[in-house]
């Protein structure tokens, strides 16, 4: 993905997109060299980086921190997200830290919900920046809805989420991820939008699905929720790497006359 227009492409060809967290400079350069398309600093970063229970601790100068060094790894179409309550105060601060996150080399923001900041949305769009938006479960409104539940269960709630999305469309974002929502919703909500959506645990209709990076990898083997795969065993592998140092550092293997100079 180089621009906004290649999301909008892949949806017309019915060409599935892959987007995957990241949060520093190292796992950037491996992604760069991955056939993902696009990547998203989250702010879940708060918790996977700096062990936070919640999104809620992110702040703006911590997202532009990890976006830059992310935007430093590669060169793939790079999305932010705007940390809670940065575009709940306003139209002139919300720009204030658009701007920070746009100059620490993010070629997008995500932003959370549409109701009572549509304004936001709209001027944002309107200044030249891509939006991404993001309905279903959000995790900033984590103590609002009661936790991590799966949400658009009944018809009523399902269409709440259709004329959101509906809006968001409308107002100029470019893609929306679904979040925790029953595969039939994202399904009729993807059907019904010209722009694409991407999923995570939102079922194999959507446009495009996005993980974690860390998840992916298994780097929390005790972290299983329904919508996760493991793609890897990463925590035991470096685990058993770590170990494997130090049983060779403490038997005077490591190191050997190959890693010293003469």
């Amino acid at each position: 993905m180089d621009s906004i227009y290649d999301f909008g492409k892949a949806k017309q060809k019915n060409r599935k997109i892959s987007m995957v967290t990241c949060y520093d400079f190292w796992s950037a350069k491996i992604i760069d060299a991955s056939q993902i398309d696009c990547v998203l600093v989250g702010d879940s970063l708060a918790m996977v980086m700096h062990g936070f229970e919640s999104t809620l601790h992110a702040t703006t100068e911590m997202m532009a921190l990890h976006a830059s060094a992310v935007c430093r790894g590669t060169s793939k179409f790079v999305v932010v997200d705007m940390p809670f309550l940065s575009y709940r105060k306003g139209v002139a601060q919300a720009i204030d830290h658009v701007q920070t996150l746009m100059h620490s080399g993010a070629k997008a923001i995500k932003l959370e919900g549409v109701t009572g900041h549509e304004d936001v949305i709209q001027h944002i769009v309107h200044s030249g920046v891509p939006v991404m938006g993001h309905i279903g479960l959000t995790p900033q409104s984590i103590h609002q809805i009661g936790g991590f539940r799966v949400q658009g269960k009944n018809e009523e709630s399902a269409k709440i989420l259709l004329q959101e999305a509906q809006t968001l469309e409308e107002l100029g974002c470019f893609a929306i991820v679904l979040e925790c929502v029953p595969s039939h919703v994202a399904d009729e909500i993807t059907k019904k939008l010209q722009i694409p959506t991407i999923g995570i645990g939102a079922g194999i209709e959507t446009d495009g699905q996005v993980l974690v990076l860390q998840d992916l990898l298994g780097m929390d083997d005790q972290f299983r929720p329904k919508f996760l795969k493991h793609y890897l065993a990463g925590k035991t592998h470096l685990s058993s790497a770590l170990n494997q140092f130090d049983t060779e550092v403490k038997e005077r293997i490591f190191p050997s006359k190959k890693e010293s100079y003469s």
